[in-house]
């Protein structure tokens, strides 16, 4: 397939893709790295390198500092990309997984930097402010989980998958959730999330009335390409007030990723490249794996749908994602 058969979908991932050390890489080898996490420390008033590279006071887990610190890594990534990739496709479109969302909007010229990092930083304090409980994320198709969060006051916080549901309650309704859950389904696994409450829920309605008026004195643009909307899984309109309150409602809505992948694929995305943060035990940004991947390829293989998939997260594979289209 040629460069320009190539119909390109950048994504961003969401909380839970943190980890220490995060970025480091970048910032050694590459100036534009440099300046971004510059200016997220001249922005927010305390050292994001600090947080984001040593982190000696546990901060990253933190929703407040989890959420600027992801979007300052994710556009680093997708800067030093740029860079390299000056005669790559355009791309035709951009989503993220809850924060991410925020990062695609950047990328699509709809919010400034700045603007961007007080909304997210804003939007973790009040989510952190405000937020009970925990997630679990559970094996199951949305028809299946939503009777037993319902029967146990929680809420369904994310669709991920065709099988793959995150719930969102208080702790002893969660338990009791899981041990039904155990009885009903024992070969489906479920496993807890590390969050400081049941993100995008009716448990953050509070959060989201104060984060209104944050968002409404916030400028926003048209996108200058498509960006896919959490809340709705369709693409974002390019009329400002749309944009907010769609942001609004994210914040205590189902993150309906499942519709978005489908809304993606069913337009013809035929590249996706993930930009930032990462998952699993190492030590180093090089041996960290993608938070998006596997979802996103179950998910167009359970649409028969042909479709790469290019990890940018780190300085090696960023280099090899902006040779690919070569």
């Amino acid at each position: 397939m040629s460069s320009d058969e190539h119909r390109v979908m950048y994504v961003f991932p969401g909380q839970g893709s943190q980890y220490r050390g995060m970025g480091s890489d970048l910032y050694r080898d590459h100036a534009s790295a440099r300046r971004i996490y510059d200016n997220a420390s001249d922005i927010l008033g305390y050292d994001m390198v600090n947080v984001s590279f040593e982190d000696p006071d546990d901060a990253l887990n933190l929703t407040r500092y989890t959420q600027p610190a992801l979007l300052t890594h994710q556009l680093a990534c997708f800067e030093v990309y740029r860079e390299q990739a000056a005669n790559n496709p355009a791309p035709f479109a951009a989503a993220g997984h809850s924060l991410g969302e925020y990062t695609a909007l950047v990328v699509a010229e709809a919010l400034s930097f700045e603007n961007a990092l007080k909304l997210v930083r804003k939007r973790g304090e009040l989510m952190s402010e405000y937020g009970e409980g925990g997630m679990l994320a559970m094996a199951l198709d949305l028809d299946s989980a939503r009777p037993l969060a319902d029967k146990h006051y929680c809420g369904i916080g994310s669709h991920n998958l065709p099988e793959q549901t995150v719930v969102g309650g208080i702790a002893e309704d969660m338990e009791a959730l899981t041990k039904e859950a155990a009885e009903l389904y024992p070969r489906r696994r479920s496993v807890p999330l590390k969050t400081e409450g049941a993100f995008h829920t009716y448990f953050m309605v509070t959060a989201a009335r104060h984060f209104r008026p944050v968002l409404e004195s916030t400028d926003i643009a048209a996108p200058k390409i498509k960006v896919l909307s959490n809340y709705t899984g369709d693409y974002h309109d390019d009329d400002a007030a749309t944009i907010r309150s769609r942001l609004f409602f994210q914040l205590f809505n189902t993150v309906n990723w499942v519709g978005c992948l489908q809304t993606a694929i069913n337009g013809g995305i035929n590249a996706f490249v993930e930009f930032g943060g990462g998952i699993g035990r190492a030590d180093t940004p090089e041996g960290m794996r993608p938070n998006l991947e596997s979802i996103i390829k179950k998910s167009c293989r359970l649409a028969d749908h042909e479709a790469s998939y290019l990890p940018a997260i780190n300085c090696k594979t960023i280099d090899q994602a902006a040779r690919f289209f070569g």
